[in-house]
């Protein structure tokens, strides 16, 4: 399912929470900006998957049996702007994006 947000500079900010379930995210632009899975809370809490989008191909986030505890897909860019991606709930295996954006 595609998915627009608006997302803000500065620190990372939250596209899509998981708990106890399994997802995958393909995102694409804007250039430069950061992506991550953050599993568990606060300090206990561990980043994994950390890339930087180029603009032009697609990075993608798996979240598997890592969300018991809970997961979190983050961005980060360096000028608020409205990010889109597409994203996959449950144990489906996809490899990419269905709908080119």
């Amino acid at each position: 399912m595609l998915r627009t947000k608006d997302v803000r500079s500065g620190g990372w900010r939250t596209v899509e929470s998981f708990w106890n379930a399994k997802g995958t995210a393909f995102f694409r632009a804007p250039q430069g900006a950061r992506i991550k899975v953050r599993y568990g809370v606060g300090f206990l809490g561990k980043d994994a998957q950390k890339q930087t989008l180029d603009g032009s191909r697609y990075a993608k986030l798996s979240v598997g049996f890592g969300s018991l505890a809970r997961a979190r897909m983050q961005i980060r860019v360096d000028r608020s702007t409205a990010v889109t991606y597409d994203v996959y709930g449950g144990g489906v295996a996809v490899s990419s994006p269905e709908i080119p954006f």
